[in-house]
């Protein structure tokens, strides 16, 4: 490259750097993206997929216990070679990882490995050269939060850069941390066979905040492991394993996965040369529409400022950081509805507003519709019958504002409610919508009549509100 100040300087080749770089590459050639440490995306190489192929076979290790049910005879007989599923899932994760390492790869020069500092707006160095450019975008993502006197136990404290790297597990494990990922992964080891405990500070899991539901995704998880909320862990050393002490409970396991969550990869990153204010954490003041940092031409994306640390969300700060990287004027963008899934059975979402974030509205006056899935046919007929699905709508309008749950295919009915809500549609429109007999579906339906009943009759006619008929084998 010649000594012209470049157009952009991407910094990260993850999720939301390639997203950038897409844009950029749009735009221009004179670019350079830096990235420290492995490539291949936190989501492909330690994080979404790996997660998903472990769980994956968890799921379909754990049906066994409902052939009696169904009629069908042998599940005991039945083994989880742990070795083969920990190969199986780093196989599959590589090829994950080939796909997104080969964009970088491609770009030959434009691509550098190495450690970038900011020397002030529109100056980046990296190994020692300078790089001048019009504008910056940094994407330098996320590391897991291990305290450092619990890194000082060594190989049997685990994070998730380290968990899908083993080629066994001990036959006990603690895990830390029952946010979406600690109780993913302490549930699929569970059904994997391994003698499992939670532990959780907050009685609330999975990111929820309905204690209603909440409580229905701890019954559908009684039995399967033994978890442990109210007091933090801690982790000592003990002769074959580790002990972990909470409140009055010790327990000693051969390994111990830490699930405390993960912190923005700032250090060192020269942020303090842009002359603008940074907070107590270190960052300084983003536009979540634009990602423009201050006044700036520097953007901010991804997991590094910890706004919604999530996949699809990261990718839209990557997109929109590009573009704006290169436009005469940063523009700001509409950001898609809040939606975040967890992927334990059942599986557990919010989407939009959960209930304590519309709680803490002043004036605002919503009413909830519930459905416990319980006695939900279609979910009785596939032996998935457990959890529960709230919904929020505001009193005057009927409009639906959030919801929360815990249900079976929760996944595909936290999709459906994020459309709902990015439509702005209200309970008496979704109700007039198609639902299919017999389907899961059905069980979004009840929690919506639910809700009807609480709201202003707007209508005769009875295709909204239309109440249930009374039987389990046709509502």
């Amino acid at each position: 490259m010649d000594n012209a100040p470049l157009d952009a300087v991407i910094v990260g080749a993850g999720s939301a750097g390639l997203a950038a770089l897409r844009e950029v590459r749009k735009r221009t050639d004179r670019f350079l993206i830096v990235n420290d440490g492995p490539y291949g995306t936190t989501c492909a190489r330690v994080g979404c997929m790996p997660s998903k192929l472990l769980i994956e076979a968890a799921i379909a290790f754990h049906r066994r216990h409902s052939f009696e049910e169904f009629g069908i005879t042998g599940g005991a007989a039945l083994a989880a070679d742990l070795p083969a599923v920990l190969r199986r899932v780093r196989t599959l994760r590589d090829s994950f990882v080939a796909g997104t390492v080969g964009i970088t790869d491609a770009l030959g020069a434009r691509s550098v490995a190495g450690r970038a500092r900011l020397l002030g707006p529109t100056q980046v160095q990296v190994n020692g050269q300078t790089y001048s450019a019009k504008s910056v975008v940094l994407a330098p993502g996320s590391q897991p939060v291990l305290p450092p006197e619990w890194q000082a136990l060594g190989a049997r404290v685990l994070t998730t850069d380290t968990l899908f790297e083993q080629t066994t597990l001990g036959p006990r494990m603690a895990v830390v941390g029952m946010g979406p990922l600690g109780l993913e992964m302490a549930q699929a080891l569970a059904r994997l066979g391994v003698e499992v405990h939670g532990y959780a500070t907050r009685d609330l899991l999975a990111g929820l905040s309905d204690a209603s539901v909440n409580a229905a995704l701890r019954e559908a998880l009684q039995g399967e492991f033994t978890l442990h909320v109210g007091a933090q862990a801690t982790l000592h050393a003990v002769d074959g394993g580790i002990e972990v002490r909470s409140g009055t409970r010790r327990t000693v396991v051969d390994q111990v996965l830490v699930a405390i969550g993960r912190r923005p990869q700032l250090a060192g990153l020269g942020l303090e040369t842009l002359g603008v204010a940074l907070d107590k954490h270190g960052m300084p003041p983003v536009n979540p529409q634009s990602l423009q940092v201050a006044d700036l031409p520097v953007y901010l994306a991804g997991d590094a400022h910890n706004h919604r640390p999530l996949l699809h969300e990261a990718a839209d700060e990557g997109h929109i950081a590009g573009m704006n990287a290169l436009a005469p004027a940063p523009r700001c963008f509409q950001r898609r509805t809040p939606l975040a899934i967890v992927f334990s059975e059942p599986n557990a979402a919010v989407v939009g507003q959960g209930l304590t974030a519309l709680q803490q509205q002043d004036g605002l006056v919503f009413v909830t519709g519930s459905v416990d899935f319980a006695r939900q046919g279609r979910a009785r007929a596939g032996q998935r019958n457990a959890g529960r699905l709230n919904v929020y709508a505001d009193q005057a309008s009927g409009r639906l504002l959030g919801a929360e749950l815990c249900a079976p295919a929760g996944e595909h009915l936290a999709h459906l409610l994020a459309l709902a809500m990015a439509q702005q549609l209200t309970v008496a429109q979704l109700l007039g919508m198609p639902f299919y007999h017999p389907v899961l579906e059905e069980g979004l339906r009840t929690a919506l009549r639910d809700a009807a009943r609480q709201l202003p009759q707007t209508s005769e006619s009875d295709l909204a509100t239309c109440s249930a008929i009374g039987s389990d084998a046709l509502d």
